[in-house]
């Protein structure tokens, strides 16, 4: 894992971020939260991680997402069943079947997070071209580490900024593209151990809220204590106003990255997989972890896996007076590569949305 570098002190000399007022379109919450989204129902041969992405059917029967007693949607990696060597762990990703355009901001409050040895979560978003269309992370982490990690994937020519006006420091990698440094992105550190794993669970949550502007990508972290949470996002909140969130803990700006150019309409994706490509690599997973990724946890004792889920109480999407925000279904545009396997996922009835 790269090691954080300080941001130059440059950034403090950088314009403000441009502010923008955006109304709710679009709500996931309590009972209907499941009703907009797709799973994927296939093994996981996006990230090799060692799970089986089970359908809404085998989910809902079977615990693995459902609607607790709070009203909040659960999401989690089988922890009952011993898998058989060879075998991968059940869990869950699902996509939203509507795109969200340029000029959109969502928000989602989290009670829990999963974490764990070999546990791989993220919350994020993704064109159906990948990587031309562009893929952002609001949230992600792995096995045992304490702090969120956010960051941009896309096509050859986006960068962080040095003048990039946020509030983290922790700067681990600079190139966006996924052919740069294995595919890594352009990743800032959320500086707070509240913001992942233990320590997330333990404040009680938090809220993280993204804003894709053509302006540049900006994500907020508030922590549950709530007295961090400014008061326009408590309760049900039906508009938001940027200028009132303060400054963003992670922020690339168009300077850097056009976002016209490296970013299409955006799904969102919750996703929770077992070491793979980034959990499971042998320097990664030392870092935090003792024994085999998968051999001393996928196949151990279930019970591993009594923290690897979320617990979400919404996500909210909001877009600006007078543009078209959501994109009903997959947009038109199909890259090659997306298209190709959009078509092979057909044809087996799930929906492959990168």
């Amino acid at each position: 894992m790269v090691r954080p570098i300080l941001l130059s002190s440059v950034a403090l000399l950088a314009p403000a971020v441009v502010h923008a007022q955006y109304s709710q379109v679009k709500e996931y919450l309590g009972s209907s939260f499941f009703d907009d989204w797709n799973f994927y129902n296939n093994y996981d041969n996006l990230t090799s991680g060692n799970v089986f992405y089970v359908s809404s059917s085998t989910a809902g029967k079977d615990q693995l997402a459902y609607i607790n007693d709070a009203g909040n949607a659960i999401m989690r990696v089988d922890n009952t069943t011993k898998v058989a060597v060879g075998g991968n762990r059940n869990s869950v990703r699902i996509s939203t079947k509507d795109h969200f355009t340029v000029g959109s901001l969502w928000i989602t409050d989290m009670v829990h997070v999963p974490y764990g040895c070999s546990v791989w979560p993220a919350f994020w978003s993704s064109a159906v071209d990948w990587p031309s269309g562009g893929e952002i992370d609001t949230f992600e982490g792995v096995n045992q580490v304490t702090m969120n990690q956010m960051a941009l994937h896309t096509a050859n020519g986006c960068t962080h900024s040095p003048n990039a006006v946020q509030t983290s420091t922790l700067v681990n990698s600079t190139d966006c593209s996924t052919a740069a440094n294995g595919n890594q992105g352009c990743v800032v550190t959320t500086p707070t151990t509240s913001s992942y794993g233990a320590g997330f669970a333990a404040d009680g949550g938090g809220m993280f809220v993204t804003e894709f502007a053509s302006s540049g990508i900006s994500i907020w972290f508030f922590n549950a204590s709530r007295s961090s949470i400014p008061s326009v996002l408590q309760g049900n909140a039906s508009s938001v106003d940027t200028s009132s969130l303060g400054t963003p803990t992670a922020n690339w700006p168009s300077s850097n990255c056009t976002i016209a150019e490296f970013f299409q309409p955006q799904a969102l994706v919750f996703d929770i997989t077992l070491c793979g490509e980034f959990a499971g690599n042998g320097n990664v997973f030392s870092e935090t972890c003792t024994g085999v990724c998968y051999d001393d946890w996928v196949i151990g004792s279930p019970s591993n896996y009594d923290n690897a889920y979320f617990e979400v109480q919404y996500v909210r999407v909001y877009g600006q007076s007078g543009e078209l925000t959501v994109i009903s279904g997959a947009p038109r545009s199909l890259g090659a590569r997306t298209g190709l396997l959009l078509l092979v996922a057909t044809a087996v009835g799930i929906l492959f949305a990168l």
